[in-house]
């Protein structure tokens, strides 16, 4: 496990839903630091279940909006803690399951968590530090929700993938922004190749006013503004969002798995930060 640290890293400024940061510029002209806010640095005992006071599980076979095969359940089998500062969550087959899915009877279980309700912020870095898993089917996110989904609906709520990767693919990291216009299909992404997948790298987006950076290692690869919006579309980016993980399986863009796919796999989480300037 890794020190969580005040960053000395460049960016825009940042702000809270009520209240606003302190302006992004020291008074000598240099950008202030990053200072940690939020994190989960995922100690506890080998087998322990996540911190309910930070996280949330989604359960269920619903296919989640893009034909996913995977029933997300709460159980410590798809998600606990390594014992060594780590969370580890794991997609399985589930041959004799009695769970019901979208199309039939379930073929796989895996575990998906968000912060909502528990903390959710407008601005700032967010980040995180992954071993991604691989194989043709696989799906890990980390990503973040507008906290206004429950009314707004999406994408008008606005959507921020900080990583994607499909799994037939695994040096391969896509980090895209979706909102009413640029949604699903036609989100705005950009990608980064990554040498040494199997490692763990570490995955953040810089969230300023009018402004996303999607960075690998510190290693900027992607960068929207309302300037790159399709014409006549709005941006939503102007207020909190929560944090998810999953680890999907199957799915409209990653295909299912096949017989070159091995089970289990696992994406682990070294830690989940957050940090305002």
């Amino acid at each position: 496990m890794l020190a969580p640290a005040v960053l000395a890293l460049t960016a825009c400024g940042a702000g809270t839903s009520s209240t606003p940061d302190p302006a992004p510029l020291t008074g000598s002209g240099e950008p202030r630091p990053w200072v940690l806010t939020w994190s989960d640095e995922f100690d506890g005992a080998a087998g322990t279940p996540v911190d309910g006071t930070k996280w949330v599980a989604d359960t269920g076979g619903q296919g989640w909006g893009n034909e996913e095969r995977q029933y997300y359940t709460a159980g410590a089998e798809n998600a606990s803690l390594d014992g060594a500062g780590r969370l580890v969550i794991t997609a399985r087959p589930d041959p004799s399951s009695s769970r019901s899915c979208w199309y039939g009877t379930c073929r796989y279980t895996s575990a998906r968590f968000k912060t909502s309700g528990r903390f959710a912020r407008m601005y700032g870095r967010f980040e995180a530090r992954l071993r991604l898993p691989r194989g043709q089917g696989l799906w890990p996110a980390f990503w973040m929700l507008g906290e206004d989904i429950g009314t707004v609906g999406w994408p008008k709520s606005g959507e921020i993938d900080v990583m994607e990767n499909i799994g037939r693919e695994p040096g391969v990291v896509h980090g895209t922004m979706h909102g009413p216009g640029y949604s699903a299909g036609n989100g705005i992404t950009g990608s980064s190749t990554i040498a040494n997948p199997d490692e763990f790298h570490i995955y953040a987006v810089e969230w300023t006013p009018g402004q996303v950076r999607w960075v690998v290692d510190d290693k900027e690869y992607h960068r929207v503004t309302p300037t790159n919006l399709p014409a006549g579309a709005t941006w939503v980016f102007d207020h909190p969002f929560f944090v998810i993980l999953n680890v999907a399986v199957g799915g409209k863009w990653p295909g299912d798995p096949d017989a070159s796919t091995t089970f289990p796999q696992q994406m682990i989480v070294d830690y989940v930060r957050v940090y305002r300037q």
